[in-house]
């Protein structure tokens, strides 16, 4: 991207923000399943990642972004194309960065007894998506999935947590894939 912060959206917007919204879907739906997106370039972020903020994230949606994330052309992308504030951890909706930049994760929104939903996704940067790994199992999973995730324990935490914690996309380039709190992971 040459960071102009007037470029980089979805050029046939109603088009391909149908198509990105069903790919985010089907990948929340089906845990570990890849999907590929495309249509949107930010400055120092994965195409899967800004197709994920530009189809998911409107001007009510505080973002929260991670070191690595944080810097000021792509904040200046998130104010021009999405209009979010970008806000601490504590406060996100949505939190995008890598794996060890989004932690501490017990900082993040977790949904409260009435209002499960109002939890963080976290968008996590990753080198590659790869269906192997550690092993998946729970709703949309017929018997068992895989996907390659940073670890094990902070998935495990999340999970006693049920109804409650949060869920993640994890994006490489234009991939994506989806682990909802729902998720049990194992290591193979």
């Amino acid at each position: 991207m040459n960071g102009n912060v007037l470029t980089g959206g979805f050029a046939d917007a109603p088009v391909q923000a149908a198509r990105a919204f069903r790919a985010a879907l089907e990948a929340m739906a089906r845990p570990g399943r890849i999907e590929t997106v495309e249509g949107a370039e930010a400055p120092g972020i994965s195409t899967a990642a800004a197709v994920l903020l530009l189809t998911l994230c409107d001007r009510e949606t505080p973002i929260h972004l991670a070191p690595g994330c944080d810097g000021a052309a792509l904040k200046r992308w998130i104010a021009f194309h999405i209009g979010a504030p970008v806000v601490a951890a504590e406060e996100a909706m949505f939190a995008l960065g890598g794996w060890q930049a989004l932690k501490p994760l017990d900082r993040y929104r977790i949904g409260t007894a009435e209002y499960p939903d109002r939890s963080v996704m976290l968008i996590v940067e990753v080198e590659s998506l790869e269906s192997a790994g550690m092993k998946l199992t729970g709703p949309g999973i017929e018997s068992e999935a895989a996907l390659n995730l940073p670890e094990v324990e902070a998935f495990a935490r999340n999970g006693l947590l049920f109804p409650l914690g949060w869920d993640c996309y994890f994006t490489a380039q234009d991939r994506l894939a989806a682990l909802p709190r729902t998720t049990k992971v194992e290591a193979l």
